[in-house]
Parts: structure tokens; sequence; C-alpha cells
């Protein structure tokens, strides 16, 4: 917590509480009558009163301090921040410059100029390079990983007993009644169905 806050506050806050004595006077001498004493007891809570509003104004301004120091405070962070990861982007871009450049030397050295490596291929580096033979390879391994199912015997008679129980989807609606006992409509009934919403 800023000073000048903390000074607002405490300052504040006691003479708030130095406010009760005169009023404990100002309230006897009104019992009594005495006029004079109430105008006197009156004029120290005024003062008193008038001290707690200024701490309070000073712990305002303590507080907008703060917050404009916090402010700052963020504003610079965030600025480190961003100006790390931009630092760290930069190396990253650099070690993907040299690592493409690697694979650019490795392929113009290599006896297959044209091919990619697995090494290349686990990076995601790609070849600049590609003749005409390799990327019918790669269309051919394409067309040929295509997965087939085989349902087991078991998985088999399963699916079997499951259909031959009674369990078949029907083929035409079904209707339930108020006690939920499905009834089967023929044809000449569906026709004359109504329906009301």
């Amino acid at each position: 917590m800023h000073t000048k806050t903390m000074e607002g506050l405490i300052g504040a806050r006691t003479n708030m509480n130095m406010t009760e004595v005169p009023m404990r006077v100002f309230k006897e001498a009104r019992r009594k009558g005495d006029t004079a004493t109430m105008e006197r007891a009156m004029g120290y809570v005024n003062d008193f009163q008038d001290r707690a509003y200024d701490y309070k104004d000073k712990a305002d301004e303590g507080m907008k301090e703060e917050a404009k120091e916090d402010r700052e405070k963020e504003k610079l962070e965030r600025e480190q921040a961003l100006e790390k990861r931009r630092e760290e982007r930069r190396q990253e871009q650099a070690k993907l410059q040299e690592q493409i450049q690697e694979t650019h030397a490795k392929a113009q050295t290599s006896p297959e100029a044209g091919t990619q490596s697995k090494a290349d291929n686990t990076t995601g580096l790609h070849a600049v390079g590609t003749d005409k033979n390799t990327q019918e390879d790669t269309e051919s391994s394409r067309k040929q990983t295509t997965d087939t199912v085989e349902i087991s015997p078991e998985g088999q008679a399963l699916y079997n007993q499951a259909n031959n129980d009674g369990h078949t989807t029907p083929k035409q609606p079904s209707f339930y009644s108020s006690a939920g006992v499905a009834k089967r409509m023929e044809q000449t009934d569906a026709s004359t169905l109504n329906v009301s919403v």
C-alpha cells in the first residue's frame, strides 16, 4: 500500500474517532442548557471533521498515484514479455532457417538429389526438387493404405442373434396407445389418420 494512502486512512479514522469526545460534551451541555459549552464543543467537532476530510482527500490522492504506478508497472511487464516472445520467435525462425539450409545442402550433395530422407519427413521439412518417380511412389503408397475391417466369428454370431430375436426394425410406423402398447396400423387405417396440434 502506498504511504500516502496509509497516512490518509489512518488520519481520517483517528480524526473521526476524536469527534466522539466533543460530541459527548455537546450532548451533556445541551442537557444542562449551557450554550457556550455547546458552541465550543461543536467547533471542535467541526475541526476534527475538516481534518478527517483532508486526510480522506490525501488517501484518495495516494490511491490514484498507486493505481497509476500499478498501470505503469503492468505496462512495463507486458512490454518485457512481448519483447521476450519476439526474441524467442526470432531464435526459432533462425533455427528453422538453418535446418532448411542444411536440408538443401544435403539434398544437393546426396546421390539421389530429388528424394526426401526420413529425417526430413519427421521434421516436416520438404525437399525442393522431387522427380516424377517419387511422386508416383507416394501416390501408389497412399492408394495401398486403405483400411479394412473384419468381423470376428463371435461378433458375427452376436449380430445374427440380435437380428433373430425379433429386434428388427419395423417396415411400417408403429403407433402407441395411452397404455403404452404398440398398435400396428394397416395401410388403409394410415390413410384416415387425423393429426391436430
